[in-house]
């Protein structure tokens, strides 16, 4: 229905889009066309539209773009979808695909740009898949879609910021709505090892203090956490200095569960992919100083 964006004529030489993945493209050619008609309606002469529903072509017709147009294609910021933040050792890329499509969309752009990050990198990355999905979504597909992302660890949490170290009569349903997410999130990791022929012979377990622990420990490379915090604090290894302050205090990890990190202290660098659900998303920037990104 929409030209390439390429097809576009400015006066300023190429297009440059402020939001990375190629699909992003057929999304900026979908508003430019749709602000294009907004204006046509609103300020053309007489006010009359000679749009595409007037035409016979199937696509519509590319034209020329105000400067307006090409900044503002330029400087478009979408916080959480196909963004890429470096904190030292560590890069998160940050997509919060939650459908099929968009999360073919997602391993399309994050394998592209993850392999560009490790091509510059002084030795070896580590990746790892942190994803939790909600509601009716088919995590089961979402994951298959994402197994030739070849990851080093696949690590799991409901979309809880951070766990409550207290407990008290008040906590009681609260408590119990967090072990029914805690068992989606055990679901999920089981259909990522069947989707690797690794079955249930290598169930996991929640890796904090003995709490909520539904399944036996196992040595695995998936693993689940109660949040978010404490999943982001196993997977960087202290190697994001924005997760290590007095003010990001989690439950004590097992030191057998301590021990499974290593290749992620080894590492050059570690890659984070967040994806699944956007409230994941939005947990993990939450904890992320936007500041020492830029």
């Amino acid at each position: 229905v929409c030209p390439e964006l390429d097809t576009y004529q400015t006066d300023s030489g190429p297009l440059s889009l402020g939001l990375a993945g190629r699909h992003q493209h057929s999304n900026a050619s979908l508003a430019l066309q749709l602000s294009h008609t907004w204006l046509q309606k609103r300020c053309g002469p007489g006010g009359t539209f000679t749009g595409p529903e007037n035409r016979s072509e199937s696509r519509a017709p590319s034209f020329h773009l105000s400067p307006i147009m090409v900044k503002g294609l330029a400087n478009t910021e979408w916080p959480g979808r196909t963004q890429t933040l470096k904190h030292g050792a560590v890069t998160y890329f940050l997509d919060g695909a939650h459908t099929m499509r968009s999360m073919q969309a997602c391993v399309e752009w994050f394998r592209e740009t993850a392999a560009r990050h490790e091509r510059s990198s002084s030795g070896p990355a580590a990746r790892v898949l942190l994803f939790n999905a909600t509601g009716e979504r088919d995590s089961a597909a979402m994951l298959k879609l994402l197994q030739p992302c070849q990851f080093d660890f696949a690590v799991f949490c409901p979309n809880i910021t951070e766990a409550i170290a207290s407990c008290n009569a008040d906590q009681q349903n609260f408590n119990v709505s967090v072990e029914n997410m805690l068992t989606r999130c055990l679901d999920n990791e089981r259909s990522w090892r069947l989707h690797n022929n690794r079955g249930e012979d290598n169930a996991t377990s929640l890796f904090i203090g003995d709490r909520l622990s539904l399944v036996p420990e196992k040595m695995a490379d998936t693993l689940v956490f109660p949040c978010i915090l404490s999943a982001l604090q196993w997977v960087t290894q202290g190697r994001d200095p924005v997760l290590t302050g007095p003010q990001n205090t989690v439950l004590p990890v097992k030191p057998s569960i301590t021990a499974k990190a290593a290749p992620l202290c080894e590492a050059a660098e570690i890659h984070v992919l967040v994806t699944g659900s956007l409230h994941l998303v939005g947990g993990v920037l939450k904890h992320l100083d936007l500041e020492s990104a830029k």
